[in-house]
C-alpha cells in the first residue's frame, strides 16, 4: 500500500437469516445452531460498496476483517471477489462468550494495528438490531464517528457524509479522519463479483490473528473481558400491522368494518337462544339506548 492511498478497513459481521424460524436453547440463554442459516449482514455489505467507491474515486487500499470462526472465511472471500485486497480473520478460543465490551476492545485493537483512515461498517445488523461496538471503540480511542450513514465524499481533504436524521430528513455532517461511518442498509447496491473476481478471491490468502497476534492480556478477551451479565433470549414483539384510518363519511358500521378488515381483531360475541320475539325485544332495547328510535311510549 502507498502512503498516499486512503486506507481503509471495513468490518464484515454475519448474521442469522430472519425468516426461517428461529428456536432457543432449553436454558433460554441462546439460539440453537441446528437449522440456523447465516447470512452476509446486508448493512455491512453496504458498506464495503461504499468503501469500494470510495478507494476507486480517490486512490485507496480496502482491508476487510471479520472476528469469528473459519466460516467467515466464505464472507471475506466474498469480499476480496468484489475488489477487496486484503481479509484478515480475527479468532481464538478465547474470544468466545464475550459481549459489546470484550469485542469493543478487539476492534480498538484491530484499529491500534491497522491505522486506518476510515473505518466502515453496517449501523445495524438484520437479526440483533443496533451493535454498540464500533462506536464503543472510537469512543475509547477518541476518533469521531457517524451513525446512520447513507454517502461518503472527500473534497479538498474534507470528509463529507450524508446521513439519515430524524422523520427521514437527511443532514450533511463534515468530519476528520481518521473516522468510523456506520452505513444505513439500503444506502446503495451491493456490486455482484464478476467470474474472474470469484476465482481470483479463491486464490486470495486469509490472514488469520489470534491472541498473540492482537497483543492483549487474556483478562480482556472473551468472557472473561465481559462486563454485562447475560440474560434470558426473547422473541421481539411483532410489528403491529398499520391501519388506514376509515372516512368519517362513512356510517358507523362501515367503519367497524373497516377496522376490522385491517387487522383488529373482532371480539367474541356471545349467542343468545331466545325465541324470535324476545330477539325482537332485546334488539329494541339496543336501539333505544344508542338512541337510534325513539322511546316506546313515543
Amino acid at each position: 500500500m502507498s502512503r498516499n492511498e486512503l486506507n481503509i478497513v471495513v468490518l464484515l459481521r454475519e448474521a442469522c437469516d430472519p425468516q426461517p424460524p428461529v428456536r432457543l436453547t432449553a436454558d433460554g440463554y441462546g439460539v440453537r445452531e441446528r437449522g440456523l442459516r447465516r447470512i452476509a449482514n446486508p448493512a455491512d455489505l453496504c458498506a464495503l460498496e461504499q468503501a469500494l467507491t470510495l478507494a476507486e474515486t480517490q486512490k485507496g487500499f480496502v482491508t476487510v476483517v471479520a472476528i469469528g470462526p473459519q466460516r467467515l472465511d466464505d464472507l471475506l472471500r466474498l469480499a476480496l471477489s468484489m475488489g477487496a485486497q486484503r481479509a484478515v480473520r480475527v479468532w481464538n478460543s478465547a474470544f468466545e462468550g464475550g459481549d459489546a465490551f470484550a469485542d469493543a476492545r478487539l476492534i480498538e485493537r484491530l484499529v491500534d494495528i491497522l491505522k486506518p483512515d476510515f473505518m466502515l461498517t453496517g449501523h445495524r445488523l438484520v437479526d440483533r438490531g443496533a451493535d454498540p461496538a464500533p462506536t464503543l471503540a472510537s469512543a475509547r480511542l477518541g476518533i469521531p464517528y457517524v451513525t446512520a450513514a447513507l454517502s461518503v465524499e472527500c473534497i479538498d481533504g474534507e470528509v463529507e457524509v450524508l446521513r439519515k436524521s430524524d422523520r427521514g430528513a437527511r443532514q450533511l455532517v463534515g468530519t476528520s479522519s481518521p473516522c468510523t461511518l456506520l452505513f444505513e442498509e439500503g444506502c446503495c447496491e451491493p456490486r455482484y463479483p464478476t467470474q474472474d473476481g470469484l476465482m481470483a478471491a479463491l486464490e486470495m490468502p486469509i490472514e488469520v490473528w489470534g491472541e498473540a497476534d492482537l497483543g492483549l492480556p487474556f483478562c480482556e478477551l472473551g468472557g472473561a473481558g465481559a462486563l454485562l451479565a447475560k440474560e434470558r433470549c426473547s422473541f421481539p414483539r411483532p410489528n403491529p400491522q398499520r391501519v388506514v384510518t376509515p372516512d368519517a363519511k362513512l356510517p358507523a358500521f362501515e367503519r367497524i368494518l373497516a377496522l376490522l378488515s385491517g387487522g383488529i381483531k373482532p371480539r367474541e360475541g356471545k349467542l343468545h337462544n331466545v325465541s324470535a320475539a324476545q330477539t325482537a325485544e332485546m334488539l329494541f332495547d339496543i336501539f333505544e339506548t344508542e338512541g337510534l328510535v325513539g322511546g316506546r311510549n313515543g
